[in-house]
């Protein structure tokens, strides 16, 4: 059994609600700027970006589930936001790490990319594990 402190924020707002908002808002834009820009790669690289596209796809959308989850305060949601955090940061990576997705990144900065992205969504991971929001939220 945890211990819920009665002094500790609870419900959705401060770091949770901008999660949220990042999981439902800024993520599914990110992902439309991306494909925008690479949907004319499908052409030249073939059906491996059409495949990437698809799975980002399916990784924003369990990110936007996780969102809304959180907002509407339900049982599962951090495990759920979790697991979508933690699916984003592997796609990002696949991203970043193989020819499969156009880039125009310069040569050398795909370590500083990949470097941020760990920091991004293990700091999420982090709050996720080790807030008293989240816990007086949902447990």
């Amino acid at each position: 059994m945890t211990y819920i402190d009665p002094d500790a924020p609870a419900g959705i707002g401060g770091w949770l609600q901008v999660l949220c908002r990042l999981l439902t808002l800024w993520h599914p834009v990110i992902y439309g700027l991306a494909v925008s820009m690479a949907f004319n790669a499908v052409a030249v690289r073939g059906r491996a970006v059409a495949f990437v596209i698809a799975g980002r796809l399916l990784v924003v959308a369990i990110g936007v589930g996780a969102g809304v989850a959180l907002r509407n305060q339900r049982a599962g949601a951090p495990a759920l936001a979790k697991a979508s955090l933690a699916l984003s940061a592997a796609m990002d990576i696949f991203v970043y790490s193989t020819p499969y997705y156009p880039s125009n990144r310069m040569p050398g900065d795909t370590p500083l990319y990949i470097a941020a992205t760990v920091a991004y969504y293990g700091f999420w991971l982090a709050y996720l594990s080790r807030s008293r929001r989240v816990r007086n939220t949902f447990e």
